[in-house]
């Protein structure tokens, strides 16, 4: 039933308007106080100007990022561009002029703690009841990087490591993906190397046993998407992910 709903969910989102391209950013320096400066980016082929804030990546404007999300629907413009959200933003090798615009009338938006945000130690959570089931995590990434993402990747991680400790002793089988497939993508070249993969897994793996979590397998997997809640729908970025099985004890 549940991979049923996922892929319902998948459907719907590609209903919605996908937006993929790379571009130089640019910082619009609003003042609605802490953290409510906006990042745009304008896609070459159309012209059109996009709010990429949203992202749990921020760019970086010294370097081209590539841009992956869905035109959100019934949001104001505080920005000065048509808002993508949800939008997974990669920051790219490729350099960029520094630009930043001025407010321009445009307030921002007021900081919101994400939802998908790593809960403190200090946190009484609620442990998963027995009989404990099989469970696989997925764990997103950024295009070229097996950087774990603030408020995106962490959130997932800390999940399935808290999961395993709550079901010790456990099976943890740990695979990577990359998007391997030469892609063109605004002029530019865009493909992941196939080491990726295992630099993710490797990755992952470490953050595990760092937690006192035995890890039984470090594997790569075949490119594929995932329908998976990590993504919001975007099938792109869903290329690029680590898998995580755990299996209780029975």
């Amino acid at each position: 039933m549940k991979a049923l709903v996922l892929l319902f969910a998948l459907v719907a989102a590609d209903a919605r308007e996908a937006v993929r391209f790379v571009a130089c950013p640019v910082y619009r320096d609003t003042d609605a106080g802490k953290k409510s400066g906006c990042w745009l980016a304008e896609d070459p082929a159309s012209g059109v100007r996009y709010d990429i804030t949203s992202s749990p990546t921020k760019a970086d404007w010294n370097h081209a990022v590539l841009v992956e999300g869905f035109v959100a629907q019934g949001q104001s413009d505080p920005c000065g561009g048509v808002v993508l959200d949800p939008v997974r933003v990669s920051v790219l090798e490729q350099g960029c002029t520094r630009h930043m615009l001025p407010a321009e009338g445009f307030p921002g938006r007021k900081f919101a703690l994400p939802k998908r945000n790593v809960r403190p130690l200090y946190e009484e959570r609620t442990k998963p009841a027995q009989p404990f089931a099989a469970r696989t995590f997925v764990i997103p990434f950024d295009h070229g990087s097996s950087f774990v993402t603030y408020q995106l990747s962490d959130y997932y991680l800390d999940a399935a490591i808290n999961y395993a400790l709550d079901v010790q002793p456990a099976t943890v089988t740990i695979t990577g993906h990359a998007a391997t497939r030469r892609e063109r993508v605004s002029g530019f070249d865009l493909s992941e190397p196939r080491a990726l993969a295992k630099a993710r897994a490797d990755a992952m793996a470490r953050a595990f046993q760092l937690r006192g979590v035995t890890v039984a397998r470090v594997a790569t997997g075949r490119e594929s998407s995932s329908a998976d809640e990590a993504f919001d729908g975007l099938i792109a970025p869903s290329l690029r992910r680590v898998e995580i099985s755990i299996e209780p004890k029975q």
